[in-house]
């Protein structure tokens, strides 16, 4: 429990308690704040890991069925919950929490509503209304990319409700030691990894047809490591056959020592077409002085440009233009050190995360 028996009780909402990287950003701050400048609680519909930690971490868990959006009884038991452990702010993370924790102040006000937006998307005309008529009564809106804070104003979202707080990863910088190579019998390949869920936002299908391109502009040795799960992997593994690469791409499902395979990694890459916000994975690369190539997509170009010159962004669809780019780092020794120094320059400044955790808490209070 918190040292003070002022200090503020905030409550996580998600709807699904996955291991995506939503959780990983709810996992972050609760670990960081509870017991040292909170004390936390955690509500979610549909049990994963990350409740499965919780409970483990003796974090206080609420088991909400969240059914739509405008779900009255959700809304009244958690107004219920909160009233008996008297909570100061929720904390949904997508559209459907944030409407069930704004009108769960209609059964008890105390509560601030601090949404924080993670998509990247353009909603349909009723999501419009909804969010005119429910994000006023929300005290803050945290959008973790800029790209997203466009998207939220476009969505019907006030202006001045919302914060831009870029994610950010605690983190020393630089890489650590890797079995990865030995594992998979590799030897001197040039190492590609993506960290990604096989669904169509991921452009896992475009990211082939690049290796493809790629395999024929260059005669450096290389491998592309994809983890990750999902329902698009047997059309994805179908494409990898029928292009003939199942020598060039390596499938290693979903891992659980990402770390180990990024310390193994020489660039990152992320493909996705849309949905994404501000890619953990791809800080996580860049933490360890592992340069990326991008697209354009969401919040990608927040973390590649032009000012962080840790890598390059590419117009998702442009086959031989990523390719282009990923042999470009490939070849050139001293643009790749360039990048690397850039890429761990980068995560200490622009995506500091004390900064970052110090404007979260502010938008809380």
């Amino acid at each position: 429990m918190p040292e003070k028996e002022n200090e503020m009780k905030i409550l996580y909402l998600i709807n699904f308690a996955g291991k995506a990287g939503t959780e990983k950003y709810v996992k972050n701050l609760i670990e960081a704040y509870d017991r040292k400048k909170a004390e936390c609680h955690f509500a979610y519909s549909i049990a994963g890991p990350l409740s499965e930690e919780m409970l483990e971490k003796n974090i206080p868990s609420l088991r909400l069925k969240m059914r739509f959006p405008l779900d009255l009884i959700a809304a009244k038991k958690l107004a219920d919950y909160c009233r008996k452990n008297q909570i100061d702010v929720i904390c949904p993370q997508y559209p459907r929490e944030n409407a069930i924790a704004v009108l769960s102040r209609f059964f008890y006000k105390k509560p601030k509503v601090v949404f924080t937006s993670h998509l990247t998307i353009s909603c349909n005309f009723v999501w419009r209304i909804i969010n005119r008529m429910l994000t006023p009564h929300d005290h803050k809106v945290i959008s973790v990319c800029t790209h997203g804070k466009k998207l939220l104003i476009g969505n019907g979202v006030k202006r001045n409700k919302i914060e831009v707080v870029l994610n950010a990863i605690e983190t020393e910088g630089g890489k650590g030691e890797s079995t990865i190579r030995e594992e998979l019998k590799l030897s001197d390949e040039f190492i590609i990894s993506i960290l990604a869920r096989y669904h169509y936002s991921k452009g896992l299908d475009f990211l082939v047809k690049v290796i493809g391109e790629l395999k024929r502009m260059t005669d450096i040795p290389f491998k592309l490591l994809i983890m990750g799960d999902g329902e698009e992997r047997d059309n994805i593994t179908g494409l990898i056959e029928k292009y003939g690469l199942e020598n060039d791409i390596l499938q290693l499902g979903y891992r659980i020592d990402t770390d180990n395979v990024l310390n193994g990694t020489d660039l990152y890459v992320n493909s996705s077409s849309s949905l994404e916000a501000l890619s953990f994975a791809i800080l996580e690369a860049l933490a360890k002085g592992i340069p990326a190539v991008v697209t354009t997509a969401g919040g990608n170009t927040d973390i590649v440009n032009d000012e962080t010159g840790c890598g390059i962004a590419v117009e998702y669809g442009d086959i031989k233009g990523m390719a282009s780019a990923i042999n470009k780092i490939m070849s050139a020794k001293e643009l790749y050190d360039k990048m690397s120094a850039n890429a761990i320059k980068t995560i200490k400044g622009k995506f500091n995360y004390n900064t970052m955790l110090d404007k979260t808490f502010e938008c809380y209070k």
